[in-house]
């Protein structure tokens, strides 16, 4: 794969509609804790989520919460309080599930829905029922 400086260097890259991509990159900054990684003129934002990145695109699309983007964090209490205090909509409060992990879903201030994952244990997916393919 080439390298692009002007391409975040993700292998998947979401994009997230928002009537305002600089609002909207403010209020995720602040909620969650993005960080923006290019601007392109006033209609799309490239933010870094860790790891990962996505693409804010300017446009008058609303969610139909079909999907949910998922995003890798530390510590998912603490996210947690930190993203209700800037106002996201907490949908379930943190819990830990038996693969491993400890999440909780969030809606954003224009209605996109979030789940964010702790990881907390390193489980044998045999153990609760998955089945392992191409590990």
């Amino acid at each position: 794969m080439r390298f692009n400086r002007s391409a975040p260097p993700c292998p998947v890259i979401p994009v997230v509609i928002y009537l305002d991509p600089a609002a909207a990159a403010e209020w995720l900054s602040k909620a969650f804790g993005f960080t923006i990684r290019l601007r392109i003129a006033n209609h799309r934002i490239q933010m870094r989520a860790g790891e990962g990145c996505f693409t804010i695109a300017e446009g008058n699309v609303k969610p139909n919460n079909s999907c949910f983007i998922q995003v890798r964090i530390d510590d998912a209490p603490g996210h947690c309080e930190r993203a209700r205090n800037a106002g996201a909509k907490i949908l379930t409060e943190p819990k830990e599930h038996v693969y491993g992990e400890r999440q909780y879903d969030a809606e954003d201030f224009y209605g996109h829905r979030w789940n964010f994952t702790e990881t907390i244990a390193d489980v044998d997916p045999e153990s609760w029922g998955g089945t392992s393919v191409n590990l």
